[in-house]
């Protein structure tokens, strides 16, 4: 089987494989395209929290991103943890000269054990600048009002969130519904044509590390292989769900997902 599309990934790495670099990897090459890297951040963290974040500087992220892109050209973008407005502004800058049409960015700002892994500068910087350059933004709910500085407690005000982050230059949102409190999980995407809710029954789960940086990395996949974006966003929260339903159940806290779950070997190892 030869790799569908190349996706080079900006993101943090996450010690523990569950979620950030570790899980966009697996995920692209799950889902049968190439993965490359820039990493922006190392943390040390497992299931229970995060213990420390060592920042990679600014130049040396930009290096990663045009150094790679030259050589090998992506399909696709996925943007995740960008920690100060400084790594920002290069990502910006490295964006533009590299001049990739599909990118997604998943706005990571809180870690699933509750570490914040943004600061408010940083936060305003991919308000202004950021999220006008990206194809995509995927906030979860908590993520979402940050950015919109709006209670959301229903479908109705996740609908409204999005038009905020449109009104802030946003091409297209998908707000993540897991935090609502439901039977049943709903995703809202929104673009200035269309508003479409994703409904899944919710696995009640405590195994779900890594979830909103798998999903961003699934559509950046999808999409890449010229799905359009609101059926890379309906497979890839297919893809999610199947890989939470068969998690293998790490760990003493927040355990990772099965991003195996498409894959089927055929062959007896011996």
């Amino acid at each position: 089987m030869k790799p569908k599309s190349k996706i080079l990934i900006i993101a943090g790495s996450d010690s523990s494989g569950g979620a950030g670099i570790q899980a966009d990897i697996k995920t692209v090459t799950a889902l049968g395209s190439y993965a490359m890297t820039a990493i922006t951040a190392i943390t040390s963290q497992n299931t229970t929290g995060v213990k420390s974040i060592e920042s990679i500087t600014p130049r040396e992220i930009s290096k990663q991103i045009e150094f790679t892109s030259k050589d090998i050209s992506p399909d696709a973008i996925k943007i995740g943890m960008l920690h100060s407005a400084e790594v920002i502004n290069t990502v910006l800058k490295s964006l533009n000269k590299i001049n990739v049409k599909k990118i997604i960015l998943d706005p990571v700002m809180v870690a699933k054990g509750g570490t914040k892994l943004i600061d408010n500068r940083s936060i305003r910087i991919l308000k202004l600048k950021l999220i006008k350059k990206v194809s995509l933004i995927t906030p979860n709910i908590p993520e979402a009002e940050i950015l919109t500085k709006k209670r959301i407690s229903s479908v109705d005000d996740m609908i409204s969130a999005a038009r905020i982050l449109m009104s802030l230059g946003a091409k297209n949102v998908l707000i993540k519904g897991g935090h609502l409190k439901s039977r049943i999980m709903q995703d809202i995407f929104l673009n200035k044509n269309e508003i479409s809710v994703f409904k899944n029954k919710k696995i009640h789960t405590k195994n779900t590390h890594g979830t909103g940086c798998t999903l961003s990395s699934a559509i950046a996949t999808y999409y890449s292989c010229g799905k359009t974006l609101k059926k890379s966003c309906e497979m890839a929260i297919k893809y999610v769900n199947h890989s939470i339903g068969t998690g293998p159940r790490y760990g003493k806290g927040h355990g990772p997902i099965n991003h195996l779950s498409t894959i089927n070997i055929n062959k007896k190892f011996k």
